[in-house]
């Protein structure tokens, strides 16, 4: 039998993917567990626990639950809607971490969770259509934060390809667009709010990456620093003169070593890293590192 020290080494010692989707389930366990109490001993209301944690769609129930803002992002009532959030969380949340660090994904987690509740909390008060809803309608799911995810990695390598059953390879951008597109169309069809919510995040992931993609990524130095065992982005490089003779040769070994990083990562972008040769990984870890 596992004892709780065990579930916390595992807990600690696990990737940022797996302990997201470690507390999704915890929550998504604790929902059920306060419905079976409610129901044996008749407390009247068993979601409680969902009301406490679900972001509602009045501005007025809001400002008396502000923490809902963040912790709908971790609700889930149904098993089919955790099982494909999850899924979609494991295998999306891998592929960031290949050009991200655990703290970015996390970032993006968040922040997109945020931006989805605020696009929520907006539309339910201004759109017509769900005025009359807005003091009945709650949000819940992970699905705005993992869009964020899906989207800004997809934004920082649209190039990159993956190998889809029956139908081969497509690009990334590809995929995202789709997943986008699903989302908008299915607004007047069902859930809404969760679709509005999705496309916050999905909006957040992309311009975060497209306005930081000028900068190398540097809007994310102050999360690094927090996180120094966090090891580095493999696109994220310094460049830092060991030894030098003169001036100018510094500057031209810096154009040379640049130069041939940006044709790396332009390869990475069209076909991803795992087309790179031995030489090309170990070049760009080493820059990397210095």
């Amino acid at each position: 039998m596992i004892n709780l020290n065990t579930l916390k080494y595992r807990f600690k010692n696990a990737g940022i993917v797996e302990q997201l989707i470690y507390i999704n389930l915890a929550v998504f366990i604790a929902v059920y567990l306060f419905q079976v109490v409610g129901f044996l001993f008749q407390l009247g209301d068993s979601l409680i626990l969902v009301e406490w944690l679900s972001l509602p769609a009045s501005f007025s129930g809001f400002i008396r639950k502000p923490w809902t803002i963040i912790t709908y992002g971790f609700v889930h009532t149904g098993i089919i809607h955790i099982l494909m959030n999850l899924i979609a969380l494991y295998f999306i949340g891998h592929l960031f971490k290949q050009y991200f660090t655990g703290r970015q994904l996390l970032d993006f987690y968040l922040l997109g969770t945020l931006f989805g509740g605020i696009l929520f909390l907006l539309s339910y008060n201004y759109f017509p259509a769900f005025l009359q809803d807005k003091n009945v309608s709650v949000l819940i799911g992970a699905s705005a934060g993992i869009s964020a995810i899906f989207v800004g990695v997809a934004t920082y390598i649209p190039n990159y390809q993956l190998k889809i059953p029956l139908i081969g390879f497509v690009k990334l951008w590809h995929l995202a667009a789709v997943w986008v597109m699903l989302d908008v169309i299915q607004i007047p069809i069902s859930n809404p709010g969760g679709r509005i919510a999705h496309l916050g995040g999905a909006l957040f992931g992309f311009l975060y990456v497209n306005s930081a993609s000028n900068k190398d990524l540097d809007i994310f130095k102050s999360f690094r620093n927090l996180f120094k065992q966090e090891k580095k982005s493999p696109l994220k490089t310094v460049h830092k003169s060991k030894t030098t003779t003169t001036k100018s040769n510094t500057f031209k070994n810096k154009d040379v070593n640049q130069q041939k990083v940006d044709e790396i990562l332009d390869k990475i972008g069209k076909s991803g890293y795992d087309v790179l040769s031995k030489e090309e990984k170990e070049f760009l870890f080493k820059q990397g590192r210095k």
